[in-house]
């Protein structure tokens, strides 16, 4: 084994069982549902036990080969349920496979979703202490990092705080500060990133950049195409559980954005289990349309509105839920981010702000025409309980292609520069 490769995975897989009791979080939950399966035995007629429930195996990885040199930055991209955070957990050791090796060599730091890594009950100082304590640093090795991490996270104020009382925001911040200033031989890096604001987001990129210029190595999951291309040697791509393409991040990228698909430009969940979201809130469907043409399209004219659509449905009573998008170009550059906020928005969006019965909802975005340039666009749909709560990010979920068949193309008959080209006004005088 060459000594310069630090993560090796080999064949890795894990299997989930959909529908079992036997998935539980904390050994007493464990305890709990072992004892209730013992009573339920004992008092369930038989073939009535719980049990018995009909069991499905659902494999998250399938087969995962890999290696990672010392220093290398590796973007792992895909789309939502690609598997990737399930083999950031594996690599984190945080949870473990159902078959095939892993080798890492050195001290693994790991930023993943909130709520990870953390201890609630003790304050931010503590929590400091006790992840260098878990990386194997000793007392004086951590003082020496704690004023850097301190003023990286910038909640100095906060630092004697329980880490519960702390906004996600907050957390994230500290969490990612502590992460990458213990010194690890691997860092790892989950989209959480995306619930910071961008001059922290910006911060952040800057000093994993730091990191690998000082030999560390570096797993970064993110959404964030331009981010992948500018920060990372290397991307791998993940399809449903398995390797696509692992090769230059740019190629990678393209490979990602060529492939986003969808059928007559929309995408709809007929079945709500199987949705993206949760018990708050799931997606129903996303769509493109034009006005004047009735059924959805993945082609448009460019001297058309075009109508982005989101549908979803509300479970909880009295939500307060905002809609929002992501409109990325052909290489995964994001064009423009807009949402329903009246402060944002060109029209006031009654649901705003307000809460949700429960119920169906649609919300709808119209970008005017002679805006966008002739390429194609992917749309990634977004539902949220605010700005730093996001309940649903479906990435690139629905694509279509603008057209320019008009006048401009007949004095102009090369592509023109840009993701946008919107009509402006010009004035032209003589000044003689």
């Amino acid at each position: 084994m060459m000594s310069d490769i630090v993560i090796r995975t080999e064949n890795l897989g894990k299997k989930y069982i959909i529908g079992s009791y036997q998935q539980h979080r904390s050994f007493r939950e464990a305890l709990s549902a072992k004892a209730r399966g013992i009573s339920e035995k004992i008092m369930a007629p038989l073939g009535q036990r719980r049990n018995e429930q009909k069991k499905e195996e659902f494999w998250a990885l399938k087969d995962i080969s890999f290696e990672v040199k010392q220093g290398e930055v590796v973007g792992i991209i895909g789309r939502n349920g690609a598997g990737k955070s399930t083999l950031l957990k594996i690599l984190s050791r945080i949870t473990e496979p159902t078959k095939g090796r892993i080798y890492i060599k050195g001290r693994v730091s790991s930023l993943l979703e909130v709520g990870t890594g953390f201890h609630p009950e003790l304050t931010g100082r503590e929590n400091i202490y006790l992840n260098g304590s878990i990386l194997g640093m000793s007392k004086a090795e951590i003082e020496s990092k704690f004023d850097e991490i301190i003023e990286f996270s910038g909640i100095e104020k906060f630092i004697d705080t329980p880490v519960k009382r702390y906004s996600s925001g907050m957390y994230v911040r500290l969490a990612f500060a502590v992460a990458a200033h213990l010194e690890p031989e691997i860092l790892i890096v989950d989209e959480v990133l995306a619930v910071g604001d961008y001059e922290f987001q910006k911060k952040c990129l800057g000093k994993m950049g730091d990191v690998a210029k000082e030999g560390r190595t570096v797993l970064l999951v993110s959404h964030n195409m331009p981010s992948v291309v500018n920060l990372c040697q290397r991307g791998i791509l993940l399809k449903n559980g398995s390797v696509v393409i692992d090769s230059k991040a740019a190629e990678v990228v393209k490979h990602y954005m060529a492939t986003v698909q969808s059928v007559g430009g929309e995408v709809v969940w007929k079945d709500m289990n199987e949705a993206p979201g949760n018990e708050i809130v799931r997606l129903q469907a996303v769509r493109i349309l034009q006005e004047g043409i009735e059924e959805p399209t993945a082609d448009v004219d460019i001297a058309k509105p075009v109508l982005i659509e989101i549908t979803y449905e509300n479970f909880k009573e009295g939500t307060v839920l905002y809609s929002a998008l992501w409109l990325k170009d052909n290489l995964g550059t994001i064009v423009l981010v807009s949402s329903n906020h009246k402060f944002v928005s060109l029209t006031e969006d009654k649901w705003y702000g307000r809460p949700h019965p429960i119920g169906q909802y649609k919300s709808v975005c119209k970008i005017p025409a002679n805006f966008l340039n002739d390429t194609k666009y992917s749309v990634t749909a977004i539902v949220g309980k605010g700005a730093n709560d996001t309940q649903i990010m479906e990435d690139c979920v629905v694509s279509f292609t603008v057209h320019d068949t008009g006048e401009m193309r007949k004095e102009h008959p090369n592509d023109y520069l840009g993701t946008v080209r919107p009509k402006l006004a010009w004035d032209t005088e003589d000044i003689r």
